[in-house]
């Protein structure tokens, strides 16, 4: 039973079953761009009368529910606009309540999987928009391309609403790896961690670690990502690492498992666990090497010199084996010179503490030999794409609450394949899935 939606020149001309032939009428005078701006003008005309005609299949009849033990009873009707990608329709509803009173139920509301008085697919177009741009980007950008426009307190309820069953269906919800055509013979995990303001604790480091499925030519199939607020502690971040690494370990058991990180000893200390060998990432050895360029080369004018000594042990490293032995006993000769400055000499020996403490995990030449990664470049790219890019813009600070929501919706965006999977399960478990 709905009420009637002010659609100019379009009217359902029948209805056969499920199967619906309307009409609508055109004006396509004027510029191209004025055409195309009707044309999509009348497109959503037909959308909101289509939508009207749909969300009435899932309203009840009136009869009487019984859910567990408990009878509900069709009290009334209620008028109700519903958000959808075409624009808001009207509908008039049957609301249920017991016979004790108190809270009331709306059967549409429940089948039709609506979310904060949104369709599905409205509000799955609205989450995605806001997991890559702020509130009022988004509504801009629904106004100008969609002829939609919609209240930034509206968008992030839907939003909020979207990432909270994300977030209370993390464990119990399970997404298929994507099935590859190629043989899997290495996975990479690794994980890093990105600094963002806070509105409360200052800057703080949020997490994201990264499964990365390698073919035996060494080439990346897939990749899958997690994210997490910061915390004291990591043990959030480190129990769903955890159970995504036990996902993919049932469905890849005989591959090759490595560790790829800084040299940040937590990470380690995690990776150790689950990993047969573990390597330092590349370009951060790289960074120490860049500085004790400045020992091998102290002079003012030394600089063409410290760029091609730079570039001749990045090589050796990378390719040579037993390279960072040698580099870390080249570091040393140079520590016994004695006009260094005193900003090369403590870059010096921070470089040389730091190769002491990864120099097991720095055989690159044998990694490459065998088609492996030698870098964390997925994770890093994942947290300035999952991180930076969202949530590091001028002036912004975050509630622990907002930031939790959107690193969800980010996660499964950019995860291949989750975020159609994570919609696939509400439209079978329901929008209302995160209270039962």
């Amino acid at each position: 039973m709905a009420a009637t939606v002010d659609v100019m020149n379009t009217e359902v001309l029948s209805r056969e079953g499920t199967q619906l032939t309307i009409q609508v009428t055109v004006d396509i005078s004027g510029s191209m761009l004025q055409a195309e701006e009707k044309i999509l003008d009348a497109c959503n005309e037909v959308g909101c009368l289509a939508t009207e005609e749909t969300l009435q299949r899932f309203d009840a009849d009136g009869s009487p529910i019984v859910m567990g033990d408990v009878k509900w009873t069709a009290k009334r009707f209620d008028n109700k606009t519903y958000q959808t990608p075409f624009g808001p329709v009207l509908i008039k509803r049957y609301m249920y309540q017991t016979s004790r009173g108190g809270k009331t139920y709306c059967p549409l509301d429940s089948a039709a999987r609506i979310i904060r008085s949104a369709t599905p697919r409205f509000a799955q177009i609205v989450s995605n928009k806001y997991a890559h741009l702020n509130a009022p980007s988004v509504c801009r950008d629904l106004e100008a391309n969609h002829r939609r426009a919609i209240a930034h307190s509206y968008l992030q309820n839907v939003a909020d609403e979207v990432a909270s069953i994300a977030a209370a269906k993390e464990e119990s919800w399970h997404y298929a790896t994507p099935k590859l055509d190629e043989a899997i013979e290495t996975i990479s995990l690794s994980l890093d961690g990105a600094m963002l303001l806070m509105k409360d604790d200052g800057w703080r480091e949020a997490m994201v670690g990264s499964l990365s499925l390698y073919d035996t030519e060494g080439e990346r199939r897939h990749s899958i990502y997690i994210g997490a607020a910061p915390e004291y502690g990591k043990e959030r971040f480190f129990k769903r690492f955890e159970q995504e690494i036990a996902h993919v370990k049932k469905l890849y058991p005989k591959a090759h498992y490595l560790g790829v990180a800084d040299g940040a000893k937590d990470n380690w200390s995690f990776l150790e666990k689950h990993t047969k060998t573990q390597i330092l990432d590349f370009f951060h050895a790289t960074e120490y090497l860049a500085k004790v360029a400045d020992a091998a080369y102290p002079a003012k004018t030394g600089k063409p010199e410290r760029q091609q000594w730079l570039k001749a042990r990045c090589h050796q490293l990378k390719h040579e084996p037993g390279a960072a032995g040698e580099l870390l006993a080249e570091m040393k000769r140079l520590s016994r010179r004695k006009r260094l400055s005193k900003a090369t000499r403590e870059n010096l020996d921070a470089a040389i503490t730091y190769f002491e403490n990864q120099l097991s995990r720095m055989d690159y030449a044998a990694n490459i030999e065998a088609s492996l990664p030698i870098g964390s470049g997925v994770t890093e790219a994942a947290c300035k794409t999952l991180i930076k890019q969202r949530f590091c813009c001028s002036g912004m600070r975050w509630k622990e609450k907002g930031l939790k929501a959107v690193l969800s919706l980010r996660a499964l965006v950019q995860t291949g394949g989750r975020w159609e999977q994570f919609w696939k399960k509400i439209d079978q478990y329901g929008a209302q899935a995160v209270y039962g």
